[in-house]
């Protein structure tokens, strides 16, 4: 497989021969490079970017556009776009079809296209509760109530910060704070809102518990939380195309209209396409954070170095271990429906709704990173074969080396 160019916004340099971290004080950085020099077998890289291409071919493709970064330490050994970043003006109900925009007047898939990441905002939220309890002013154990007295339903149910982040509160998925009347009806909403089963039972996936979290974050550092993860996370890392929206350049979602969505919004582009946070305002700690491809790979990559990326550093290792550790904190692990062959030796990763995905497996120093626009021009029952498929490859591409 050819060697790709670097790209001046991400900030890749080129591999070399001799891989320098900069001292004792640096963690390698991001380069890109051949499937080689990651130590990755060639063949099976390129199996997946011919499979990952044929994701956006066809009337009625997985997704209109994707893009694709894998590597194995500080190499990027694959990055790749497909398809389009915006192909449809709408959705046809009767035709069951998206209405194709001109082909002068789309906007093709690059390397650098920004997306609505959806729920792996949620990653983002949970490290930043991290580097809260690495500074000692929050406690995994405390309770919510002890910081939010006002949320009433989480003092009384005696909820904690660890239930939140490993999605044990017994919370309900969501609520329709679409629906409220204002600010003050939401917070209202959320502050009373007692779970349905008791904390500490099985795990039970909800948006309520990052949400909450974020209040806690909020009361407890008085900063919002699109400053907490820009100074606390994307400005040390250099990830300058991260950021909570509007983003008029990411690819577009969805022709957002009831009844298969839940507002009235038609064709998004940079607009957060979850219903809850464009209700708050877009900044939210469940969803709206928007990205490229090469900024989450220097995310996982920093993960996988133990919480240092060049000279910066977000989290000692200590705490990387805690957040990838089972069950994992915000991060989900080793979960085979999306993970596919990397998943069994403690992988951690999430996807979004909006089609977006990230892997990092600690136990052979990899990342995937898959993003696309699934939801373009409508949601579709999710389908996750292709993100395991892709990630079996590169599993394989491990062994095969």
């Amino acid at each position: 497989m050819a060697e790709t160019g670097g790209r001046e916004g991400w900030g890749f340099p080129r591999s070399s021969a001799a891989e320098s971290g900069g001292g004792e004080l640096s963690a390698p950085r991001l380069r890109l490079g051949t499937p080689e020099r990651a130590g990755l077998d060639p063949d099976e890289l390129d199996r997946l970017v011919r499979e990952f291409r044929r994701l956006t071919d066809g009337d009625r493709p997985w997704a209109p556009g994707a893009v694709l970064v894998a590597g194995r330490g500080p190499v990027i050994a694959v990055e790749e776009a497909a398809g389009w970043a915006v192909r449809y003006s709408a959705y046809d109900e009767v035709t069951d079809t998206g209405v194709e925009l001109p082909r002068e007047a789309r906007v093709p898939m690059t390397a650098d296209t920004v997306f609505d990441l959806a729920s792996l905002t949620k990653l983002f939220t949970s490290v930043a509760a991290v580097q809260q309890l690495e500074r000692g002013t929050l406690g995994i154990d405390a309770r919510v109530g002890a910081y939010l007295p006002d949320f009433t339903a989480a003092a009384e149910y005696g909820i904690t910060v660890r239930h939140l982040l490993t999605h044990t509160s017994g919370l309900r998925p969501e609520l329709p704070l679409y629906d409220c009347r204002d600010d003050r009806a939401r917070l209202a909403l959320l502050r009373a809102e007692e779970p349905l089963t008791a904390p500490g039972g099985p795990y039970a996936y909800s948006d309520l518990n990052m949400l909450l979290l974020q209040h806690v974050l909020e009361r407890i550092t008085r900063r919002r939380l699109n400053v907490l993860v820009r100074d606390g996370i994307t400005r040390p890392l250099g990830m300058t195309a991260t950021g909570f929206g509007p983003r008029p350049d990411a690819a577009a979602t969805e022709d957002q209209r009831r009844p298969w969505a839940k507002a009235d919004r038609g064709m998004l582009r940079g607009e957060v396409h979850d219903e809850n946070a464009w209700a708050l305002g877009g900044i939210a700690g469940h969803a709206g954070l928007f990205s490229t491809a090469g900024d989450l790979a220097v995310f996982c990559r920093t993960l996988l170095a133990g919480g240092s990326y060049g000279t910066a550093r977000i989290l000692g290792p200590d705490y990387v271990e805690l957040l990838l550790s089972p069950p994992g904190l915000g991060f989900a692990l080793d979960q085979p429906w999306f993970m596919g062959g990397l998943a069994g030796h403690g992988a951690a990763g999430h996807t979004g709704f909006t089609g977006t995905s990230l892997v990092l497996d600690p136990s052979t120093d990899t990342f995937l990173v898959l993003l696309a626009n699934t939801v373009h021009p409508r949601r579709r029952p999710p389908d996750s074969g292709p993100r395991a498929a892709a990630a079996t490859r590169l599993a394989r591409a491990v062994r095969g080396a």
